[in-house]
């Protein structure tokens, strides 16, 4: 069975928001979308031109159909997605409240939370080279979590590589329960991908070198996002800084973490150096504030490749 070289999953929602920039409340109409942290970096991979493979479960609901369908459309493949009848797919909403993006959830129960091991494929993770997996799928359900352990565990005995990102969710688990989760997943990763804001909150200190000096016991190589205006890249012991790529205007951050991961293991599989990947995840990221949307601004290879050769733009 031959796999994409990288495969995640986890649970992708359909979204709904206001068509201008009011409160849901006061909204005559609903743009439909979809967004799933895994989803987004399985849609940028395959943008860049990576092999990608995400799966999940969805409801056998208009919803699950219009996320399996666009995921497809997309290059990514959905050949381990399952659409569960009687189920559902988990929704969105979301809405600027003061200028400020505020999210509301309706994915209790959901078919994404009801993942079990024995939902796993193992041949398609083992005959992948990378599992990229997240902290909200651990967050899910303890099924989900046990999932995403299991996930870890074949990647591993198959010397399949391993990427974590936290992306850690205050409104799914209080914090004490998801840093026992998240804290031993991040000691198995290969790629540890954490935000500076999410450390912080794990190792409950806000002080550099004592979080340098945790994440240095770890086996990974440790990509920190947003620490000042830069990445901080943690490799055997090796700290190397690495700049924000700026952008030129920001329009909406949501996505901008997925179009950073996206970026950075695409060229991880391309075989560049870390450092290099994380030059390609910061153009990524700074490409996809500049529009609308979870993943519609994830930029393809020659947009990225553009901006690395700081090539002159040929409108016409």
């Amino acid at each position: 069975m031959r796999s994409p070289d990288l495969i995640t999953f986890g649970e992708t929602m359909a979204l709904f928001m206001p068509s201008e920039d009011k409160g849901l409340e006061r909204a005559s109409q609903l743009l439909q979308g979809f967004g799933g942290a895994e989803s987004n970096v399985a849609i940028g991979v395959a943008r860049l031109g990576g092999s990608v493979g995400w799966f999940g479960s969805l409801g056998a609901d208009p919803f699950g159909t219009m996320i399996y369908k666009t995921l497809r459309g997309e290059g990514v493949d959905t050949s381990q997605v399952k659409l569960v009848e009687g189920e559902s797919t988990g929704l969105m909403f979301r809405e600027r409240v003061a200028g400020r993006s505020a999210v509301h959830y309706y994915r209790k129960l959901s078919a994404a939370s009801k993942i079990q091991p024995q939902d796993l494929d193992e041949a398609y993770i083992r005959n992948s080279k990378l599992l990229h997996v997240t902290g909200i799928t651990a967050a899910l359900s303890s099924s989900s979590l046990n999932t995403l352990r299991r996930s870890v565990e074949i990647a591993k005995s198959a010397g399949v590589k391993i990427s974590f990102d936290p992306n850690l969710r205050l409104k799914l688990w209080p914090l004490d329960e998801a840093r026992a989760a998240l804290l031993p997943l991040a000691a198995e990763a290969d790629y540890f991908l954490p935000g500076w804001d999410e450390l912080q909150l794990l190792y409950e200190t806000d002080h550099l070198e004592v979080v340098l000096e945790k994440l240095s016991a770890l086996k990974a190589v440790s990509v920190i996002k947003g620490v000042g205006e830069k990445t901080i890249i943690l490799d055997k012991g090796v700290r190397t800084e690495v700049p924000f790529f700026p952008a030129k205007e920001v329009v909406d951050t949501v996505g901008a973490g997925d179009a950073f991961c996206a970026g950075f293991l695409y060229s991880i599989l391309k075989g560049m150096s870390a450092v290099e990947a994380v030059k390609v995840a910061s153009i990524s990221g700074s490409l996809a504030v500049q529009m609308k949307g979870d993943w519609e601004a994830l930029p393809v290879w020659s947009t990225v490749e553009q901006q690395l050769g700081n090539k002159a733009w040929v409108e016409r």
